[in-house]
């Protein structure tokens, strides 16, 4: 079986169209509907169902489209694989970085990775961890981080940040000179929340659900400086990473009464290949925690 036909199928049921497949391939719309008709007639069997308004693969197709993803994988997998062997590859990294980290611990290590490899390029995608894994386990990614307790077995991870996760109040609150906070007391509260899908949202369901509580969401947004000023503003309260409330004298963060925790890994997929690239920017994350908790410690 030809390899480029497989790409083509893979493209068209990715996008549900035969358009935009050959808009990404760069290729000729008829010649994308050629090779999939050919990929049909070699296979007999009718991998998508076809209308003026939608592609949606079939049962068959989808189940051609799983080993079709793996098969492309490891082509691409082996070819950088030879191409580092012969020292003809240039080098790059694709992470994807949720937003939180992205904004307030991840811009130096970027900047200072970037200054030691310059030769290397760093393409960023930011994005909630459950989407990051998604497209790490698609090939879209070579590198995500992601929430250490939820590592799939198609992935290796390596923790590299341990952080808690606090209650954020404005000066004024009711409940800004407590020591702790109460999950109940926490729920009570009208609340702003990431939306699903991102490490922070998960948190809180995971904390509502251990004090048996329901969520009072008022506002959903992953945008950080929107949640930083509704509570300024004293529309509601939020939980957030310690680092976030560094150097913010108008927001005050206390505790849970009951600690919440985050581990924070970097990922890539178990049996793909990670480049030289790939590997020095996970050495270089991890020296960098390491010298950083080093740094407290001291």
């Amino acid at each position: 079986m030809d390899i480029k036909p497989l790409r083509y199928f893979v493209e068209v049921a990715r996008h549900a169209s035969f358009t935009r497949a050959a808009e990404v391939l760069h290729v000729a719309q008829p010649a994308v509907s050629m090779a999939i008709r050919k990929l049909e007639a070699e296979l007999e069997l009718t991998l998508f169902h076809r209308n003026d308004r939608k592609v949606v693969v079939t049962d068959e197709g989808q189940r051609l489209l799983e080993h079709a993803s793996r098969i492309l994988q490891m082509v691409d997998d082996a070819q950088l694989e030879m191409q580092e062997l012969r020292g003809l590859t240039r080098g790059e990294v694709r992470v994807g970085i949720p937003g939180m980290l992205g904004s307030y611990y991840f811009p130096p290590i970027l900047m200072a990775f970037r200054h030691q490899h310059p030769n290397l390029r760093l393409s960023v995608v930011e994005a909630g961890t459950g989407r990051l894994q998604e497209m790490l386990q698609e090939g879209l990614l070579d590198l995500a981080i992601i929430v250490a307790d939820a590592v799939p077995d198609e992935l290796e991870s390596s923790v590299f940040l341990r952080q808690q996760m606090m209650v954020i109040l404005p000066q004024d609150h009711a409940l800004a000179q407590q020591s702790h906070i109460s999950y109940e007391a926490f729920f009570n509260e009208e609340l702003v929340l990431f939306q699903q899908g991102y490490f922070h949202r998960k948190a809180v369901d995971q904390i509502a659900k251990r004090g048996n509580c329901t969520p009072n969401i008022g506002f959903e947004t992953n945008l950080l400086p929107l949640i930083k000023s509704i509570v300024k503003q004293g529309f509601g309260i939020s939980t957030l990473l310690a680092m976030v409330l560094r150097d913010d004298p108008e927001l005050v963060a206390i505790p849970f009464e009951e600690p919440v925790w985050l581990d924070l890994s970097v990922a890539w997929r178990r049996q793909g290949y990670l480049s030289r690239a790939n590997r020095a920017f996970v050495d270089f994350v991890l020296a960098h925690s390491a010298a950083a908790e080093a740094k407290e410690q001291g």
